[in-house]
């Protein structure tokens, strides 16, 4: 029997699930550096603030959520306004399957469509799968931090990773905040076509 894939914008009713995929992730690991699991209503207001500004989209695999990625704002000073952070999070049990692909390559195309025009991952080093998917997604290597972050009783490095959305030389238009894109058609169809990665 086949599976339904879908990849959708989250809302703040899937908090619930979105926060069961990311808890092990603050508590068995040092991907994220926060340490205290944020309650449910808590991660429904992270997604309802990064909608306000940029997508904020989920893969669910029949009834179950597989993975979410969003883009946030990176600093809050005007002039970095074109500027997103993008972050992916996949349930181990749907790992390996492409959904981190799917996600990253929908949320890019529709931030482009905004105006965004340049998007930053911070990766906690070690970690070669996400290093290898940000490089799959074209994302170059541009800093290291080291002795940034205090997790597990030792410290930990930072790489930053940079994707350029256009030439340096371009000047860019105004960003479109998702709330104020109309074209719901557009949308769909590059969540679509995501869809079309996935490996199940």
């Amino acid at each position: 029997m086949s599976k339904k894939v879908e990849i959708r914008m989250a809302t703040p009713e899937d908090a619930k699930s979105l926060l069961a995929i990311y808890e092990p992730f603050i508590t068995n690991t040092v991907v994220t550096f926060e340490e205290i699991v944020p309650s449910v209503s808590e991660f429904g207001d992270r997604i309802s603030t990064i909608l306000k500004e940029s997508p904020f989209l989920l893969c669910q695999i029949d009834d179950e959520i597989a993975g979410y990625a969003y883009a946030s704002q990176y600093r809050s000073r005007e002039s970095y306004r074109w500027n997103r952070e993008v972050t992916v999070y996949i349930k181990e049990s749907f790992q390996s399957r492409n959904i981190g692909t799917a996600l990253y390559t929908a949320l890019i195309n529709i931030v482009k469509h905004q105006n965004y025009t340049n998007l930053l991952a911070i990766v906690t080093l070690p970690n070669d799968g996400s290093v290898r998917l940000h490089e799959r997604m074209g994302f170059k290597a541009c800093a290291v931090f080291n002795q940034v972050g205090f997790k597990m009783n030792q410290w930990h490095q930072v790489g930053w990773w940079e994707l350029p959305l256009i030439p340096a030389t371009q000047k860019p238009l105004e960003p479109v905040l998702l709330p104020n894109f109309t074209n719901q058609t557009l949308l769909n169809e590059i969540m679509l076509k995501a869809v079309e990665l996935v490996k199940i």
